[in-house]
């Protein structure tokens, strides 16, 4: 945790929010300082602030969360701004955003497995072209009779599954 405040404040909202390392009265050009070396050290930075003095690191961040009630700038910096001033809420960010990728990868997968099958049966002689490209066609519009049943209970899956 890097903090401007004071080091008995730090200290306390430390202990507080069980965080183990933490850094008090820290200038905004060293917040950013020590965002860019953590970044040159090959590590993915995520800074969470909510003031002025964050916006030199929100933007050097990999990514920038700023927290709704703070300053604009920090709010116009920031990649992400959270509703809440519960930290807990990134945690559901980041179940949410796991659950969305894997969910694009599986569509790629179908969508790339589906039209190579198509090609290979149109190379092979199985398929007329025309069949060919009219199954292909309805994949890409998200039409495809055959395939929407599997899709909308793909979707139903996972509305009910907890992320």
């Amino acid at each position: 945790m890097l903090t401007g405040d004071s080091e008995r404040t730090a200290a306390a909202i430390a202990a507080q929010v069980g965080v183990d390392e933490y850094r008090a009265e820290v200038l905004p050009e060293d917040k950013a300082h020590f965002v860019q070396a953590e970044r040159a050290q090959g590590r993915t930075v995520v800074m969470i602030g909510d003031g002025v003095n964050d916006s030199p690191a929100l933007s050097a961040a990999n990514v920038g969360i700023a927290i709704s009630d703070g300053a604009a700038i920090a709010r116009e910096i920031a990649d992400i701004t959270i509703a809440a001033n519960d930290l807990f809420e990134l945690v559901q960010l980041r179940r949410l955003s796991m659950a969305l990728m894997n969910r694009i990868q599986s569509n790629y997968r179908f969508v790339i497995g589906f039209n190579g099958g198509l090609i290979a049966l149109g190379a092979l002689g199985i398929l007329a072209p025309a069949t060919s490209a009219m199954l292909a066609q309805p994949v890409h519009s998200g039409h495809q009779p055959a395939q929407h049943d599997q899709s909308v209970a793909a979707s139903k899956k996972h509305e009910h599954s907890p992320v």
